[in-house]
């Protein structure tokens, strides 16, 4: 078993304190009426939901998993893919206080592991980028916040208080307690875990750099143009002008 320091009890050990159904249940439905100001009531969450349906099927298909049954699993899981649009693999390790808002899109991977009190917003994978057995997808610390679209490929560790811009693509690991957005994904601040307040980051941003030399030198092309156009026309000069606006 996988022991990542960052995970919770729920999801470090295989052998933990098996709770009741109907708390279960109650559970699922508590933390959607908590993060999901649309929530109404607890009927709505249990009829309208998907990402709630999803969670529960994945928790059939994870017990059915671990007693080795063969494919009912991932049938059922398949199923439940057509019913929500969530797709979650038997095999990965889900805390307890998952959230997944919307949902549609979302998919976990096998051996995903994602820690306590996770939201997950629409669009999202936990996926891998080997095709190689062993643990191959992502590890999402507790409390962690994923953005709609995010993609976080292979086996990289999400630190706990984390947020994932949408959009964004992790392929690194990341530390606890920051904000990341961009393609690639990088950190642009760090959290304190005491006051809460954030402190921007300063780390190169190759898309942001490249567009600089971009812009650098369509404004020193620029201003060549005009000092030639001021300067007059000879042949020369003329010639020298063409050549920059080719370029």
């Amino acid at each position: 078993m996988r022991d990542p320091k960052c995970l919770g009890r729920s999801v470090v050990t295989r052998e933990v304190e098996v709770m009741s159904i109907l708390h279960t249940l109650r559970q699922d439905i508590r933390v959607t009426l908590e993060r999901d100001p649309a929530a109404r009531n607890v009927i709505e969450v249990i009829l309208a939901y998907p990402g709630v349906h999803a969670i529960w099927f994945y928790r059939l298909t994870h017990a059915l998993w671990n007693a080795g049954v063969p494919v009912l699993p991932r049938v059922l899981s398949h199923f439940a893919r057509f019913l929500t649009g969530i797709e979650i693999h038997p095999g990965a390790l889900l805390g307890p206080g998952l959230f997944i808002d919307h949902g549609m899109g979302v998919v976990i991977g096998e051996t995903a592991e994602v820690g306590t009190n996770v939201t997950l917003y629409q669009g999202v994978t936990l996926g891998a980028q080997t095709l190689h057995t062993g643990k191959r997808h992502p590890t999402l610390c507790d409390n962690v916040i994923v953005g709609a679209g995010a993609k976080i490929l292979g086996p990289v560790t999400v630190g706990e208080e984390t947020v994932i811009g949408a959009g964004a693509v992790v392929v690194n690991d990341v530390p606890p307690h920051a904000t990341v957005v961009g393609v690639p994904g990088h950190v642009v601040a760090m959290r304190d875990p005491h006051t809460g307040e954030s402190a921007r980051v300063v780390q190169p941003d190759p898309m942001a750099e490249a567009l600089y030399r971009l812009q650098k030198r369509v404004v020193d092309l620029e201003a060549r143009l005009a000092r030639f156009e001021k300067e007059g026309a000879s042949p020369e000069r003329e010639e020298t002008l063409e050549r920059c606006r080719d370029a």
